[in-house]
């Protein structure tokens, strides 16, 4: 008998977008779903707020128009506030921002949680307590007869503040097996590369692209078990 195939993973040095334009020219997207979290405001701060919201919701509907009609396109993303000068702060709805992107781009709403990234009741600044997990595809859809759960209530362990948690990684990755026929999963913005990690541990093989160069080494190199020892050392601090 042969040996098990072991999940592949292979991480890009560039822009996410870019990357993403030149594979879906060459039809390299095929079985491929997405999951990435865009950037956020502070990342791109030359946009200004007016020029990021336009690219993040640009950002939104090139992932999802890449992708095969079966495949899900899943977002991370985290509401912030957002101050103006002589306006006072204002909240950025990123889920809107990503439904408004997937509706340009004609994909339906499959699935909608919500993500608590500290306990509830928990005071912040800045950035909620709280992420969308957003999920979108052409095709696939609920399966009202068997319910999940719509509030997560850890994100898990995370490689850097902004992360995707590895309890939403593995949410996100168990959704693109459970709705989809997909086996690949893409991150254009893969930072330190959690999904990646999670994707290859529940047997999927994944793609990142990242562009920054350490962040990308990061990625290629990253694993659940290394994410947990992480963890289990700043605990120990």
């Amino acid at each position: 008998m042969s040996e098990p195939r072991s999940a592949s993973r292979v991480v890009h040095h560039g822009d996410g977008l870019a990357w993403l334009a030149a594979a879906r020219g060459e039809g390299a997207l095929r079985g491929v779903s997405i999951i990435t979290s865009l950037p956020d405001v502070s990342e791109l701060p030359t946009l200004g707020a007016e020029g990021w919201e336009r690219w993040f919701v640009d950002a939104a509907r090139a992932c999802c128009e890449a992708l095969d009609d079966d495949a899900l396109a899943i977002f991370f993303q985290s509401d912030v506030k957002h101050t103006r000068p002589g306006e006072g702060a204002h909240w950025i709805d990123k889920g809107a921002l990503v439904t408004r992107g997937a509706s340009e781009a004609g994909l339906g709403m499959v699935f909608h949680r919500i993500v608590l990234r500290v306990p509830a009741g928990t005071v912040t600044h800045g950035r909620a307590a709280y992420s969308h997990l957003l999920g979108f595809s052409r095709r696939a859809r609920l399966d009202l007869s068997r319910p999940g759960a719509d509030v997560i209530p850890d994100a898990g362990p995370t490689t850097w503040t902004r992360g995707m948690g590895l309890h939403a990684c593995r949410a996100a990755c168990e959704a693109v097996i459970a709705f989809t026929p997909t086996r690949v999963v893409l991150d254009p913005f893969c930072g330190h590369g959690t999904v990646l990690a999670v994707a290859n541990e529940l047997g999927l093989d994944a793609i990142g692209v990242e562009l920054g160069g350490k962040r990308a080494r990061k990625a290629r190199a990253l694993t659940v078990a290394s994410l947990l020892e992480r963890r289990d050392d700043d605990a120990d601090e």
